[in-house]
């Protein structure tokens, strides 16, 4: 939504001025590294469903591409300012989460449960 209607998504879902001018100011591949995260996720869900072993790599490369768009938040740019506490928790709860199904993909593929 954010690409498709622009600056009125990001006004109805309660964004400010300096919110949506962080988000036209950021960079071309933080976008591409929290789209891999992103799709990492989608696609490391699909394949677990599908009882593949390729839903490891798909949650590492959905971590890598957390991680790094973490790195550009909290520490190339002001986004850990605009964030404030709750961004901070939710940051905390997503990588959390992704930690979660790596550790999972990892141990169903060494039970055997993943083909």
């Amino acid at each position: 939504m954010s690409h498709t209607a622009g600056d009125a998504y990001f006004r109805t879902v309660g964004l400010t001025p300096a919110h949506i001018a962080y988000f036209h100011a950021m960079p071309a591949w933080v976008t591409a590294v929290w789209a891999l995260g992103v799709w990492g996720a989608v696609a490391g869900s699909v394949l677990l469903l599908l009882r593949s072993r390729w839903a490891f790599a798909a949650f590492a490369a959905s971590l890598a591409g957390l991680l790094v768009s973490l790195v550009y938040t909290y520490g190339l740019s002001n986004g850990a300012e605009l964030a404030g506490a709750q961004g901070v928790i939710m940051n905390l709860v997503i990588t959390a989460g992704a930690l979660f199904f790596l550790w999972f993909a990892r141990r169903m593929a060494r039970r055997g449960v993943l083909r």
